[in-house]
């Protein structure tokens, strides 16, 4: 019988091991929420027609890079292929139709299909799942009504897909229909298959050799460095009270480490933003556990606001006199890499010098492991994870999330954390009692300054209410993931704005609030050396799509995003753009409000930098907090419509209508200016590389003439006689000689810093007027 050889392959619970089982006619896979933890292929006759070979493989993440795949992850998607030799005819991607397909879920079998590299195309073809939610729908009603990115994936798969109702597995003409396209197709390929690379596969199964050996070995170093410490533990009576302080990114399940430890099952989504302590006996011994706000994954302490890092510090106030232990919380079902390794280095250090001395990592989401070893993840991951495990003494634990009743990995756990405390002498983590003093006035300062501001605006709101508008105009500016086009959904109470990054202006209206509401969203600016021409041009262009004016421009920061100096700059290079008169009709949109916990907003912004502050001033402390997740609280649309009623009456109801001509100009002048700027460097670059030449040149020469002096006085020695007057003039030579080529030295990097220094674009324009004449 005539072979075929499938790979079904595609996102996690999305029902490949199900269509698996539904083609073979036999439930080979294990479906359902059990995880696909490696790639299986099993073979059976369907349908008296072919011998079909299927290999079920891991269900991925919707990660929109492959930076965020775990290394195994991306190995087992690769050696997928590799179970039905010398390859398959098809890869069946697996995408359910009970579920929007968006450009999210677009980028993420981009970043995949590229593991198979752009070939692998030829051979794929779209089985669709959940037949049975189309009810009387066609598949392709279905694939028009989605969208773009469905109708991109199709068209990369030349038109070819199937759907199947796997609820129906006695139905056999999805099947036969199934099997019949797939010939087909393999006919169209010329009767090929997609050749194995066979060399890339010989590479990743000797690194998984590699990787096998190396955990080996770190399992046998750790387990006798754990022997060791519990004789130690033998002979000390059992600890009485544990303080724990739990650190990591968002969404890694610190909270749910917490629950855990303290045996609770039910396990609530919610986001911690304030660092509270909880206590409760488990065993015999009194455990506080205090939860800390997140910070962004990937994003180093730089880029948080410093109301998430002042309460990292305040954590330590929370459990007297310090905590025994720090758990440091990673995903094991993801990667880690050097970004990664520096937003938990960064963060974790902010607590003290020796905070590594009391640190552990525990790994969550270890059933997403599978059957390897922790000790595997963590050797395939590379030097980031390897180093971050090593500062922290090769201390580390794994919690299953699916097996919540295991009580022994608790227990484990504790054993461990104990071990750390003897390994340091039984002693806590001490607090730098200056860092919280300095923390402390930071609060009443911050506090006394927020109550002045609130002071201010209640000052104004009660000059009464402004005129009642019937018809608002809004334009919404910000950077990139500032949650932009989110406030934009907020404002009109439906998803009008698409979710995925927005290279395009678009403009919608909506009845919201007893007023027509017009709301026209422009593209995130990223930094100002990135921005081009034309994302440039299509920001102002927004202006056109609302040609009466605007009442208000909403500029949209995010409270768990620090804004510096940087964010700042390229904020005036913007709004530039626009012209001076457009700070009359500017407001601030915060977003992530749950980020301020029960903080008030002028806390959060008297607590960060003076440019966000500078900012609020400008736009005449006028701004507002939007809680994009909760579009049911009407309250909030109507007092930011009333501050805009305010602004507007404050413009005398004029709105913000600057002539394009003009706009155009400074968007021509701000590129020329660019251009300079570039032409300048490279002709400032250019003169400092021929002094560098000039300057080297003369540092040769006269070293190649101190070279004939000292030959000259090397031979005149020799007639010398031996006696100390002559030993005295040889030495006096030489230190002139000496001194001469430090003179040299010092002269050649004075000139050189100086050089350096002309480069920075921080000194007057004069110097380079000169620079480039000489």
């Amino acid at each position: 019988m005539p072979e075929r050889r499938l790979v079904l392959i595609g996102a996690r619970r999305d029902g490949k091991s199900s269509s698996a089982n539904t083609i073979l006619r036999k439930e080979w896979f294990k479906s359902g929420r059990i995880r696909t933890a490696y790639s299986e292929a099993r073979h059976e006759i369907v349908e008296n027609r072919n011998l079909v070979v299927v290999v079920d493989t891991p269900g991925w993440k919707y990660s929109t890079s492959l930076s965020e795949i775990s290394e195994r992850d991306k190995q087992q998607l690769q050696l997928g292929a590799s179970k039905c030799p010398p390859g398959p005819h098809a890869f069946l991607l697996v995408i359910p139709t009970d579920s929007s397909f968006t450009q999210k879920q677009r980028r993420a079998v981009q970043e995949h299909m590229k593991l198979l590299e752009d070939r692998a195309w030829s051979y794929t073809m779209v089985l669709f799942t959940f037949g049975d939610y189309l009810g009387k729908r066609t598949i392709e009603e279905h694939i028009e009504s989605e969208g773009e990115a469905l109708t991109w994936l199709i068209e990369k798969c030349q038109n070819r897909y199937h759907v199947f109702n796997n609820t129906d597995k006695s139905n056999s003409s999805q099947v036969i229909e199934l099997m019949e396209k797939i010939d087909d197709m393999v006919d169209e390929n010329g009767n090929g298959y997609y050749m194995l690379d066979n060399q890339m596969i010989d590479t990743i199964r000797k690194k998984q050799e590699e990787v096998a050996q190396k955990a080996e070995q770190r399992l046998r170093r750790v387990s006798e460095q754990r022997q060791e410490m519990k004789m130690v533990l033998s002979e000390m009576e059992p600890i009485q009270a544990l303080r724990i302080i739990l650190l990591g990114s968002c969404f890694f399940g610190k909270t749910f480490l917490k629950n855990t430890i303290f045996g609770i099952k039910e396990q609530v989504e919610e986001t911690t933003v304030l660092s509270h302590a909880q206590k409760a006996i488990v065993g015999s011994t009194e455990i506080t556990v205090v939860d800390t706000p997140s910070w962004r994954k990937g994003f180093s302490a730089g880029n948080t606001p410093e109301i998430i890092k002042d309460e990292l510090l305040h954590s330590l106030l929370k459990c007297p006199p310090g905590p025994h232990v720090f758990l440091l919380v990673i995903d094991a079902d993801a990667s880690f890499n050097a970004q990664h390794l520096k937003a938990a280095t960064t963060h974790v250090e902010l607590l003290g010098e020796s905070v590594w001395n009391h640190t552990m990592v525990v790994f969550t989401r270890g059933d997403w492991v599978g059957s390897r070893s922790i000790e595997e993840y963590i050797e395939c991951e590379g030097n980031a994870l390897q180093c971050l495990v090593e500062r922290c003494g090769n201390r580390y634990h794994v919690l299953d999330n699916m097996n919540e009743d295991d009580s022994s990995q608790v227990d484990d756990l504790l054993e461990k954390i104990t071990l750390t405390l003897a390994g340091n002498g039984w002693q806590h983590f001490t607090p730098n009692q200056k860092m919280l003093d300095t923390l402390m006035k930071k609060k009443k300062r911050v506090e006394n300054a927020a109550r002045l501001r609130s002071q201010v605006k209640a000052t104004r709101a009660e000059k009464g209410p402004a005129k009642k508008l019937k018809e608002l105009r809004i334009l919404i500016l910000g950077e990139k993931l500032s949650g932009k086009t989110t406030a934009g959904n907020c404002l009109l109470r439906g998803k009008v704005f698409p979710a995925q990054p927005n290279d395009g202006c678009m403009a919608w209206k909506a009845q919201v609030a007893d007023m027509q509401v017009t709301v026209v969203d422009t593209p995130g600016w990223c930094s100002e050396s990135d921005c081009t021409r034309q994302q440039d041009r299509e920001i102002v262009r927004g202006l056109t799509l609302s040609p009466q004016g605007f009442d208000a421009v909403l500029i949209v920061i995010s409270l768990d995003f620090k804004f510096d100096q940087v964010s700042l700059d390229t904020l005036q290079d913007h709004i530039k753009l626009f012209g001076d008169s457009i700070w009359n009709h500017t407001m601030l949109l915060f977003t992530n409000q749950d980020t301020l916990g029960d903080r008030s907003l002028e806390e959060f912004i008297e607590g960060e930098d003076r440019p966000l502050r500078w900012l609020v001033d400008k736009c005449g402390n006028t701004y507002h907090c939007l809680h994009v997740t909760d579009q049911t609280d009407i309250s909030q649309h109507y007092e930011l419509f009333e501050k805009i009623e305010g602004m507007s009456a404050k413009n005398q109801g004029r709105l913000f209508r600057p002539d394009m001509k003009d706009v155009d100009l400074r968007l021509h002048e701000k590129f020329q200016r660019r251009i300079i700027k570039k032409a300048l460097q490279h002709k400032i670059e250019q003169a400092v590389r021929r002094r560098e030449l000039e300057l080297f040149q003369d540092h040769k020469n006269n070293l190649e003439k101190l070279e004939q002096d000292i030959k000259e006085m090397t031979s005149s020695t020799l007639t010398l006689t031996t006696g100390s007057k002559s030993r005295t003039k040889k030495k006096s030579v030489l230190s002139d000689i000496e001194n001469q080529i430090q003179g040299l030295n010092a002269n050649i990097m004075k000139s050189m810093g100086q050089l350096r220094s002309s480069m920075d674009f921080g000194v007057p324009s004069s110097t380079y007027t000169c620079g480039i004449g000489c």
